[in-house]
C-alpha cells in the first residue's frame, strides 16, 4: 500500500505590521506554477489581509485558494476554525501542493504547531517551517524592549496583569518558535542599525536560526519553502511563555473598526492616520479608503508612527466605497481620540 506524502505547511508569524501579508503576496506572485493555498488570520472580526490577498489578481490564485479566519487569533481557535479550514483545503479534488498559514500579528505560533499533532490532520500535513517576520526598524527603535515603568503602571491599573511587557512577550514567543527569521524593511536601516537588530534578535533565540534581510518582503520562495523542519515533532526546542498550554488569551490588546469618509487626497488621509498613531497605546492602523475622484481603492497602513499608502485595485461597480480602518492597540487605548484624529 502506497503512503501518501504529507502536504507541507509554512507558518508565517510576526508582530503587527512586520510585513507578513506583503511577504505572502510576493510568494504567491513567484510560485512558479506550484499550487499554493493560503490560510490568513486576523485579530478581531474585520478582515483586511484576506481581502488584500484575494485582490492580488495573480494567475492561478483564486478565491478558493484563500481561506480567511477572522474570529480571533488562530492560536486560540484551533479546534473551531483552523482544523476544519485545513481539512476543507485537503479534501479538494486538487489539493494544494503547499499551504501558507499567515497568523495574526498577536498570535503565538507554538499552539498552532501543536495542532498539527491532532489525529484529524497529523497523517495529512506537516509543518515545513515556522517563519518569523520581524519589523527591523521597530526592533531598532526599541519597540519590543521592556519598559519597567510602563509595565508597573499597567499592573497598577489592572491587577490581573501578571507579566511585564505584553509586546515583548508576543514578539519573543514568535522568535522562540522560528526556523527562519526574516528581518524585513532592512532598507530603512543603516549598517549599525542592522547589526543592532540582529544582536537583539539573537538575544531571544534559543538555538541557531538563520536570519535573512529583506526589503518589502521580496525573497526567493526557495529560501522559506522546503525547510523540512517537521516542527510538530520538535516542540521541545521551541519554548514559550505559556509552556505547553494551549490556553491563553489576548486580554492585553483590543481592536476597533472605524469608518472614514472619502478624503480629498491620499496625503490628507495619511496625515490624519499619522495623528491617530500618536495616541497612547495604538500599535497598528490598517484598512481601505476612498479618495475623491479616484477610481482606485487606497490601502493605508500605520505602524508605530510610520504611515504608508498605495492604490491596490479599482473599486468594483457594485462595491460599496465605505472606508474603514482597523485600529489595534493595548487594552484601554483612547478610541475617542483615535476617532477624532481620523475625522480630522
Amino acid at each position: 500500500m502506497s503512503i501518501v506524502p504529507k502536504i507541507p505547511c509554512t507558518i508565517v508569524t510576526g508582530f503587527l505590521g512586520a510585513g507578513k501579508t506583503t511577504l505572502v503576496r510576493h510568494i504567491l506572485e513567484n510560485a512558479g506554477g506550484r499550487r499554493l493555498a493560503i490560510v490568513v488570520n486576523e485579530f478581531g472580526d474585520i478582515g483586511f489581509d484576506g481581502s488584500f490577498l484575494a485582490a492580488c489578481g495573480i494567475e492561478g490564485c483564486g478565491d478558493e485558494d484563500i481561506v480567511e479566519l477572522a474570529n480571533g487569533c488562530i492560536c486560540c481557535t484551533v479546534a473551531d476554525d483552523f482544523v476544519p479550514a485545513l481539512n476543507k483545503l485537503l479534501d479538494r479534488a486538487d489539493p494544494p501542493e503547499h499551504i501558507l498559514i499567515e497568523t495574526s500579528g498577536l498570535a503565538l505560533p507554538k499552539p498552532l504547531v501543536q495542532a498539527f499533532q491532532w489525529p484529524a490532520i497529523r497523517s495529512r500535513v506537516t509543518v515545513d517551517g515556522v517563519v518569523a517576520v520581524v519589523d527591523g526598524p521597530a526592533v531598532a527603535a526599541g519597540f519590543f524592549a521592556d519598559d519597567p515603568a510602563a509595565s508597573a503602571a499597567q499592573r497598577a491599573d489592572d491587577a490581573s496583569v501578571d507579566h511585564d511587557n505584553p509586546l515583548e512577550e508576543v514578539f519573543e514567543d514568535q522568535l522562540l518558535c522560528a526556523d527562519l527569521v526574516i528581518v524585513n524593511k532592512a532598507d530603512l536601516l543603516d549598517e549599525a542599525g542592522r547589526a543592532s537588530v540582529r544582536a537583539e534578535i539573537e538575544r531571544h533565540l534559543p538555538r541557531a536560526v538563520k536570519m535573512v534581510e529583506t526589503e518589502h518582503g521580496r525573497i526567493d520562495p526557495a529560501v522559506l519553502l522546503g525547510l523540512g523542519a517537521a516542527a510538530e515533532d520538535d516542540l521541545a526546542s521551541r519554548p514559550s511563555h505559556h509552556g505547553d498550554s494551549e490556553d491563553h488569551d489576548h486580554d492585553d490588546f483590543d481592536t476597533v473598526a472605524i469608518p472614514v469618509r472619502a478624503s480629498a487626497s491620499a496625503d490628507d488621509l495619511a496625515l490624519r492616520v499619522g495623528r491617530a498613531t500618536e495616541t497612547a497605546g495604538v500599535l497598528r492602523i490598517k484598512g481601505f479608503a476612498e479618495i475623491a475622484g479616484k477610481p482606485m481603492r487606497l490601502v493605508v497602513q500605520g505602524v508605530g508612527t510610520r504611515v504608508s499608502h498605495h492604490y491596490d485595485r479599482p473599486w468594483r461597480g457594485s462595491e460599496p466605497r465605505d472606508g474603514r480602518l482597523v485600529v489595534i492597540g493595548l487594552k484601554g487605548f483612547d478610541r475617542d481620540a483615535v476617532t477624532a484624529a481620523l475625522a480630522g
